[in-house]
C-alpha cells in the first residue's frame, strides 16, 4: 500500500481559445511534476479551452478540438506522472464541463460536474448538463474525490466522495476574484474537510480573462481545517505538495505558506494583471490615454505603467481653455514621474471649427452639456486618430461612480478598449492612489515613490469643460454618492435603505434616476476589470429600456 504520494499542483495562465498553447502549459506543469518525482500533476478547471469560455464552447468544432487536444496531451504523458486536467467532455450527445484524468497514454477518468453555477458571471446551466453523482478515481492505489468548483460550495458531491472511498480531495477551480473572496473560499472548504474528515486541495486557475480576474490563491488543508500550503495570489507557481498516509489517513506535509496581501494589493494587483492579459492575449503592445491632470487618469496611467512598463504608455493631455495650470502641472508631472511618453495636443483650434460648422444649427438655443460634450468627443477623436495610426489600445478612465449615473461623454471619454477602474468607486479610487504611492512591489514595472503627485489627489474633481467646474455641480459629493451607490447596485438595495442609512430620499431618487438611465452607456462600455459581485456587466444585468422606479 502506498504512504506517500506525490502531487504537482500547476497555478497556470491559460488563454480562451489557445488549445495548443494551453496543452504546451500542461505538459511543462506534467515534465515539472516528472523531474520532481511526481506521482500525479493537477491543472485547474477547463485549463485546455481557458476559462470562461462562454458560448464558444458550445461550438462543436471548438469542443471537439478540445477533446482533440487532451486526447493528444494523454499519449503524450504516458511515459510518466498521471495528469489532470480540465475541459469539455461529450457524452451521449450532451456536452460536459469535466475533470480529465490521463494515465499511461489514455484517459482513464472522465469526471463530470454535477453543480454548475448560475449566477453573478456564470451561466453553465446555459451551457453544461449536469453530470451524476460519482465516486473516486484511482491513482497508484490511492482513491482521489474531484469535485469541480462549484461541487465543492455544495455538501452533495463531497460527501458522496467520501462515503465511496475517496482518501483526499483534489478541487480543481475556476474561480474568479471579488474583494475578499479568499475568506469565503478558505471558510466554504474547511467545511467541506469538517463534513468529511479528509484532507483538501484547492487549485485555482490564476490570470486575466475580459473583465475576469483569476486570483490563483491555491492552497491544501489538513482535516481539523489546519493550513498545509498556500500559494501566491495574482502570481504563476507550481508547487510539489506531498501527501503522508497515517494511521487517521492521510495528511499533507506542510509546505510553503504564502503571505496574503491586503484587500488594496489584491485590488491594485487585479487591475495590473488583468490588463497586461487583455493586451498579452489579444495582441496589443503599447497603450494611450488621456492624462487631464485629474485623479482617475492619473491611477489608469500608472496601472498601464505599471502592467506593461513605462516605455509602453503613451499620456495625451489635450488642454482648452478651460483647462487650469494646474492640471497642465500635474499631467506633466505624473507622465514624468512614470517615465512615460507624453504628449500635448490641443484641442482649442478643433473646437471651434466644430462650434462653426454647428453654429447655423444651434443658433437661438442656449449654450449647455452639448457645447461641452463636443470637447469631449473631440478627445475621443484624437486619441482614436493616435491608437488607429500607432497600434495603442486606447484605455478608458472612469471610475465606477462615474459609469453608475452615466457621469461620462458617450463617443467621448468613453471611447476605448479597455477601462481597468471601472469597477472601482471614486472614494476608493482616492484610497488607491496613496497606497500605491506608499507601495511597490516586483510585479510593478514602473518606479516606486510617490508617482501620484498630491495636488492630482487633495484638488476637487472637475471634467473642466466650462469655468470653475466641479463635479459636485451635477452629483452629490462622492462619499455621499458611493454610500447610496454601494447600497443600490453592491447591494440591490432600496430607496428606503438609503434613507436608514442617512441619506436624503432627494439624493437617493437622484442617484436610483440616474443610475437606470445611464444603461444605454454601459451597455456600449468598455470592458474592465472586476472587482466586485456586482460588477457593471455580467454581474448585473439590467434592461436599456426600464420605465419602473422605486417609489420608497
Amino acid at each position: 500500500m502506498t504512504d506517500r504520494f506525490r502531487l504537482t499542483l500547476a497555478q497556470l495562465n491559460a488563454t480562451v481559445g489557445d488549445l495548443a498553447g494551453n496543452a504546451a502549459l500542461a505538459r511543462t506543469a506534467w515534465q515539472a511534476g516528472k523531474d520532481a518525482g511526481a506521482d500525479m500533476v493537477a491543472l485547474p478547471e477547463m485549463f485546455i479551452t481557458g476559462y470562461n469560455t462562454q458560448d464558444l464552447v458550445m461550438k462543436p468544432a471548438f469542443h471537439l478540438d478540445a477533446i482533440a487536444e487532451i486526447e493528444k496531451l494523454a499519449a503524450d504523458c504516458a511515459d510518466g506522472p498521471t495528469l489532470a486536467i480540465g475541459g469539455p467532455a461529450v457524452k451521449d450527445g450532451k456536452l460536459f464541463n469535466a475533470y480529465y484524468i490521463l494515465k499511461k497514454g489514455t484517459i482513464s477518468t472522465t469526471v463530470l460536474k454535477h453543480n454548475l453555477p448560475n449566477e453573478t458571471v456564470f451561466d453553465e446551466v446555459r451551457l453544461y448538463d449536469a453530470g451524476p453523482l460519482g465516486g473516486p478515481y484511482v491513482v497508484d492505489g490511492v482513491r482521489i474525490g474531484s469535485p469541480i468548483c462549484e461541487d465543492s460550495w455544495h455538501e452533495d458531491v463531497p460527501e458522496t466522495l467520501a462515503e465511496t472511498g475517496a482518501e483526499f480531495l483534489l478541487v480543481p477551480n475556476g474561480s474568479p476574484y471579488y474583494r475578499n473572496k479568499m475568506e469565503v473560499r478558505q471558510n466554504l472548504m474547511v467545511s467541506r474537510v469538517v463534513e468529511t474528515g479528509l484532507p483538501l486541495i484547492y487549485l485555482n486557475l490564476v490570470g486575466g480573462q475580459d473583465d475576469i480576474v483569476f486570483d490563483g490563491g491555491s492552497f491544501v488543508l489538513n482535516p481539523g481545517g489546519e493550513l498545509a500550503l498556500q500559494m501566491p495570489v495574482m502570481e504563476e507557481a507550481i508547487a510539489h505538495l506531498d501527501m503522508v498516509r497515517s494511521p487517521d489517513g492521510w495528511r499533507a506535509e506542510v509546505g510553503e505558506l504564502a503571505k496574503l496581501p491586503d484587500a488594496f494589493e489584491q485590488d491594485y494587483h487585479a487591475m495590473v494583471l488583468s490588463l497586461r492579459d487583455y493586451m498579452r492575449k489579444t495582441g496589443f503592445k503599447k497603450v494611450l490615454l488621456g492624462l487631464s491632470g485629474g485623479i482617475d487618469s492619473a491611477i489608469v496611467a500608472t496601472i498601464a505603467a505599471d502592467a506593461l512598463g513605462p516605455e509602453n504608455v503613451r499620456c495625451v493631455m489635450m488642454p482648452s481653455e478651460y483647462t487650469s495650470d494646474g492640471s497642465l502641472d500635474d499631467a506633466k508631472a505624473v507622465a514624468a514621474a512614470l517615465g512615460c511618453r507624453y504628449d500635448i495636443v490641443p484641442i482649442k483650434d478643433g473646437r471651434r471649427a466644430i462650434t462653426n460648422t454647428l453654429a447655423p444649427l444651434f443658433e437661438g438655443t442656449q449654450e449647455g452639456v452639448a457645447e461641452e460634450n463636443i470637447q469631449s468627443r473631440l478627445r475621443g477623436l484624437y486619441l482614436m486618430a493616435l491608437s488607429n495610426k500607432f497600434g495603442e489600445m486606447l484605455l478608458t478612465t472612469g471610475n465606477k461612480s462615474e459609469v453608475a449615473v452615466g457621469y461620462a461623454t458617450i463617443y467621448g471619454d468613453m471611447a476605448g478598449g479597455y477601462n481597468p477602474i471601472k469597477d472601482m468607486y471614486k472614494t476608493r479610487v482616492f484610497d488607491t492612489c496613496r497606497w500605491r504611492n506608499a507601495n511597490h512591489r516586483d510585479w510593478m514595472l514602473a518606479s516606486a515613490g510617490e508617482v501620484i503627485p498630491v495636488s492630482v489627489i487633495d484638488k476637487p474633481p472637475s471634467a473642466e469643460l466650462r469655468p470653475d467646474q466641479k463635479d459636485s455641480d451635477s452629483l452629490p459629493d462622492y462619499p455621499v454618492l458611493d454610500g447610496i451607490l454601494q447600497i443600490l447596485v453592491d447591494a440591490d438595495g432600496a430607496i428606503e435603505d438609503c434613507i436608514a442609512a442617512g441619506y436624503s430620499r432627494e439624493d437617493a431618487k437622484r442617484v436610483e434616476h440616474l443610475l437606470y438611465i445611464s444603461e444605454y452607456k454601459r451597455f456600449q462600455s468598455a470592458p474592465g476589470t472586476r472587482l466586485s459581485k456586482k460588477a457593471f456587466w455580467l454581474d448585473r444585468r439590467y434592461p436599456i429600456v426600464n420605465r419602473w422606479r422605486d417609489e420608497g
